[in-house]
């Protein structure tokens, strides 16, 4: 028991060295893809690397009439659950550190902080514009919770009823056990509208375009962070960062759990070593299409176009493939 806990305690400066070195070269990636998308020269990938060293060697200004200690506090908050949702996803082939101490349930809690935190930072900030701006992320988040919550639901029924006797809800046993190899075809178009509104969540996760509403910097003057600077934002930054990698890295866990030493017929230091780059281009590619495309493609929205989007489209298209897996498990059974 001591060796184990020895051995996360460990553990946990190494996956959140990898979070934050894995969030801030995805956000020069996608700074630079963003640019070539939209023909601009653009910065060079290392340019994150360098926005928080400048940050970090700043001078950090807390507002004359600002709730000090929620003022400076929110953005360790911030980062602190952005890297504890690390430790509950499996990474590379590598199962969760805190496998058993938590599950589906706790990480949508988890995704939950980051986002509190910036409300509360704003609010404490005494700013017009970043109450404006924490006023529109709470309405953001109540929006994009609900088809989040609906397509976790759908999962772990799908999963229950496949899988009975294992936790529903862990995500090691979901990526374990593929989602795709527990359904028909009916039940594949309804994991298939489940992984797509997943994707059009992780923009309003991440606070990226058209969802940055709470932002919104040529409206509000950046909202909720209008009055952080040094250190404070630098932190704000990397939990930005680490949450996208942590959300991206849920999507990989539940549909694209596979690994591709098996095919390769690897073994060894080799089989991880092939796991661990494929899982990059996993990561790479949901990146892309949940960050990158999404903003470079549709401007932002209005606040109450956010709401539409997300408690009308969003969640009835998760409603419906709640509905097709529901159908496809009622063929299966009565084909048997």
């Amino acid at each position: 028991m001591n060796e184990l806990i020895i051995y996360q305690l460990a553990s946990v400066p190494a996956i959140a060295a990898l979070g934050i070195i894995l969030g801030l070269l995805f956000k020069g990636i996608d700074r630079v893809l963003a640019a070539r998308m939209q023909a601009r020269i653009g910065p060079p990938i290392r340019q994150p690397f360098r926005d928080l060293r400048k940050l970090m060697i700043k001078e950090n200004i807390v507002p004359k009439n600002a709730v000090r200690f929620v003022f400076n506090g929110m953005p360790l908050l911030a980062v602190a659950a952005s890297i504890t949702i690390l430790l509950y996803v499996p990474i590379a082939g590598f199962l969760p550190l805190m496998q058993g101490y938590g599950d589906l349930i706790l990480l949508l809690y988890l995704l939950l902080i980051p986002s509190l935190a910036l409300v509360l930072g704003g609010f404490a900030s005494a700013s017009p514009y970043a109450s404006i701006g924490a006023q529109r992320e709470m309405v953001s988040m109540i929006s994009y919770e609900l088809p989040l919550a609906v397509a976790v639901a759908s999962i772990a029924w799908l999963f229950s009823r496949a899988m009975p006797g294992i936790a529903s809800f862990s995500l090691a046993a979901i990526a374990a056990n593929p989602v795709w190899e527990l359904v028909g075809p009916v039940g594949f178009i309804g994991l298939l509208a489940l992984f797509l509104i997943l994707l059009a969540v992780m923009p309003g996760e991440i606070g990226v375009i058209p969802f940055d509403t709470a932002e919104a910097e040529t409206e509000i003057a950046s909202g909720m962070l209008v009055e952080y600077s040094g250190r404070n934002l630098a932190l704000f930054y990397l939990a930005d960062a680490v949450k996208t990698v942590g959300f991206a890295s849920i999507l990989i866990a539940i549909f694209l759990p596979y690994g591709i030493s098996g095919t390769l017929s690897l073994q060894g230091a080799n089989a991880v070593a092939a796991d661990a780059l494929f899982f990059l281009l996993k990561l790479f590619i949901v990146v892309f299409i949940g960050r990158v495309l999404i903003r470079v493609a549709v401007p932002r929205l209005r606040i109450t176009q956010v709401v539409k989007a997300y408690w009308g489209y969003a969640t009835i298209a998760a409603l419906c493939g709640l509905s097709l897996i529901a159908l496809d498990a009622i063929l299966l059974a009565g084909g048997c």
